[in-house]
């Protein structure tokens, strides 16, 4: 298989939701004849040590990275967008990094979002809130008590068995159109101390323009379309917010048409560019359909390698 690229910079594996462990990811990068490959799981560093290990072994680069979950709650959009952080090489050795990172992504899933949900919906609808529709406030507690996993059946089966709530009722507390609807991730301002205290990190936009692809695609619901992120872009651009060094420009969920609109925005914004597969897993969404040459893989490394003279 002859490729076009030589580096493919957003992936995922078992430390996240992907379907090859770490090992594995890189072993695949190595079959397709690729020079380097990027770990980029959802929200976790977990999956790095190993990939850096195989990746040495097997004499191909691993691009360390993360792939954050950003939640927004505007009148126009309500949903989850992702940033790509890639990480200096040195910087996965300081305890204190990896530390406050974890922390910080924790919050956007699992007990962090369930709290995150619970607070919205009391703020809402408990008894003091704007609309009481409940008989006491939601806990964290008790909602975390019906499983080990919390997914949105359990706000219902709280909501129903212990508020006497019907189906109507529970639909406009936890459903993406309500009012008290928190989408997973973390609310940017979260993120904001760790970008501070890390300035080396390479702060990449994954997909920008994916909820825009025209046909059949697993983002396009999900994501918000190109108008959206155009009026949020901003919020990404500003360096006491987010800030941004690039934008993922070659993707398999960007037709022609968007891609060469995120060039533009790129050179508009003084931006480097990036691309990777969003690889998940071996048919559906698999390795080795997009990525980088070799000027944009040589930027992203001086960044990684030489953080304090690059930007």
């Amino acid at each position: 298989m002859s490729l076009s690229f030589i580096a493919d910079l957003h992936n995922h594996t078992t430390a996240s939701d992907g379907e090859f462990s770490p090992t594995e990811l890189v072993q695949a990068g190595k079959d397709l004849g690729l020079q380097a490959i990027g770990v980029t799981d959802h929200d976790t560093l977990n999956g790095l040590d190993e990939a850096l290990v195989a990746g040495a072994q097997l004499g191909i680069r691993v691009v360390p990275g993360v792939e954050v979950s950003l939640r927004f709650r505007r009148p126009y959009f309500t949903g989850t967008l992702h940033y790509l952080l890639y990480i200096p090489y040195d910087l996965l050795q300081d305890d204190a990094f990896r530390q406050m990172a974890t922390d910080i992504f924790s919050q956007g899933r699992g007990g962090g979002l369930v709290r995150a949900r619970v607070q919205a919906i009391n703020a809402e609808f408990g008894p003091n809130g704007n609309q009481p529709l409940l008989k006491q406030d939601l806990t964290a507690e008790g909602i975390e008590a019906l499983a080990a996993n919390v997914s949105r059946r359990h706000f219902a089966v709280a909501l129903k068995e212990n508020h006497g709530l019907d189906k109507e009722q529970i639909n406009m507390l936890i459903g993406n159109d309500s009012v008290a609807y928190v989408p997973s991730g973390i609310d940017p301002k979260q993120l904001t101390p760790l970008l501070k205290k890390y300035p080396q990190l390479v702060r990449i936009f994954a997909h920008p323009a994916a909820g825009s692809f025209p046909g059949k695609s697993l983002y396009n619901e999900v994501l918000p379309n190109i108008e959206v992120v155009e009026i949020l872009m901003p919020e990404f651009l500003d360096d006491d917010l987010l800030g941004l060094d690039g934008l993922e420009v070659e993707y398999p969920g960007h037709a022609p048409v968007h891609r060469k609109l995120m060039a533009e925005w790129a050179e508009k914004y003084g931006l480097i560019t990036s691309g990777g597969s969003d690889c998940h897993d071996r048919v559906d969404r698999p390795l080795g359909v997009a990525g980088v040459s070799q000027p944009e893989l040589d930027t992203l490394l001086v960044r990684l390698l030489q953080p304090e003279t690059s930007r």
